[in-house]
């Protein structure tokens, strides 16, 4: 029997799965997808998830792939409105990282193979986990080499489920999560960098909705518009034509290698544990993407919780831990505050970028602009902006 399966290869299950085998665990992952995505949405690592990754050695290879983003600036009718520092006193990452995912990807299930062989199973859709005997049966199907697929079964002692946003472990549970739907819809892009900024983000606070740029490794910036209605048919061109429209840079549109349009909406799940199942990242708290913060805060939940699962795992194997209960009691507490403070920040900083009159959005930006420019608030902002 596994001490823990867990659902799904994403960035958040590998970590988790990580995290469990450096405490000495069996641990086995399943993901239903025969190779890991090529697409990059997830690219910022803040400093907090990067201190995690650390602990399992995939901090510094990532770092050597990736962009030290040390600070942003934000503009204006093409004038400056303010700049952040990252760089805080005494941190030891004064950045937050720009990677893509898939090499996020790679450098976790790198870490994974090293401290466990054998440990992720691709191409395996489990469906159910059904309590048996002290334990949960894993039941699916598994993809044949040459034909059709096959039943697959196994059994475990603990349930991690990283499944994502529409979790099926979670709606099994009867964990309904609390829903919102906001009146934002976005266009993203990946492009080659001509600007200046370098390894800066940038802000552009327009009239008509809020464009922001970040760099990529290989001399890429990736474009976000917001857009005043869901984009039916994306295209590199009319992301371009909107960024040139909105603050005069100019992208080519042949050069784009990533494209999405999407809105928002937010779960946050009640609960986390229940009974042998845990929840972990977007299972447990799906959050507006427009901030970054919702792989890393997956990532944040995995270290809070993987020393509560080895007890749970010795525990069960007749251990005694009479504090195991009121102790997971408050990391899942203390986990679910954290998303909600999260998804808080993630409504302000869609607000922050919302259509507003010319008049009204000056009078904003000024205010805002002296605002950090006091020592204060900008340590304040970029605290919460690097999730510090």
């Amino acid at each position: 029997m596994l001490d823990v399966g867990i659902v799904g290869a994403g960035p958040v299950g590998l970590g988790m799965a990580a995290l469990l085998l450096r405490r000495g665990l069996d641990v086995a992952v399943f993901e239903k997808r025969s190779s890991p995505g090529a697409q990059s949405r997830a690219i910022g690592i803040h400093p907090p998830a990067l201190a995690v990754l650390e602990t399992v050695g995939a901090a510094a290879p990532l770092i050597g792939s990736g962009v030290l983003i040390r600070g942003g600036t934000a503009y204006s009718a093409g004038r400056k409105v303010g700049s952040l520092d990252f760089g805080l006193p005494g941190a030891e990452y004064p950045f937050i990282l720009s990677v893509p995912q898939p090499r996020t990807l790679e450098v976790l299930e790198e870490r994974v193979a090293a401290l466990g062989s054998g440990v992720v199973h691709r191409g395996v859709d489990v469906l159910e986990a059904v309590p048996d005997d002290g334990g949960l049966v894993l039941r699916g199907s598994r993809t044949g080499a040459a034909g059709p697929a096959e039943p697959f079964e196994a059994r475990c002692r603990f349930l991690v489920a990283a499944d994502g946003a529409h979790s099926a472990f979670r709606a099994a549970l009867g964990i309904p999560p609390k829903v919102r739907t906001y009146p934002d819809n976005y266009l993203m892009g990946d492009f080659h960098d001509g600007t200046p900024f370098g390894a800066e983000a940038v802000l552009f606070l327009e009239a008509p909705g809020i464009v922001e740029c970040f760099p990529l490794p290989g001399g890429i910036r990736r474009w976000v518009v917001r857009t005043s209605r869901p984009v039916a048919e994306p295209s590199g061109r009319l992301l371009a034509d909107l960024i040139r429209e909105r603050t005069g840079a100019v992208v080519e549109p042949s050069s784009n290698s990533m494209l999405s349009a999407f809105g928002v909406r937010s779960r946050l799940a009640p609960a986390m544990v229940h009974g042998r199942t845990v929840l972990v990242g977007d299972a447990a708290h799906e959050l507006s993407p427009i901030g970054g913060q919702g792989m890393n805060l997956g990532w944040l939940d995995a270290a809070a919780l993987a020393p509560l699962l080895e007890r749970m795992v010795r525990a069960d194997r007749g251990r005694r831990d009479p504090a195991l209960g009121r102790d997971l009691a408050a990391v899942e507490h203390a986990r679910l505050r954290a998303a909600r403070k999260a998804s808080r920040q993630a409504g302000l900083n869609m607000a922050l970028g919302r259509p507003l009159p010319p008049a009204v959005l000056a009078l904003r930006n000024s205010v805002v602009g002296r605002a950090v420019r006091r020592p204060a608030v900008a340590g304040f902002v970029a605290r919460r902006f690097t999730m510090h």
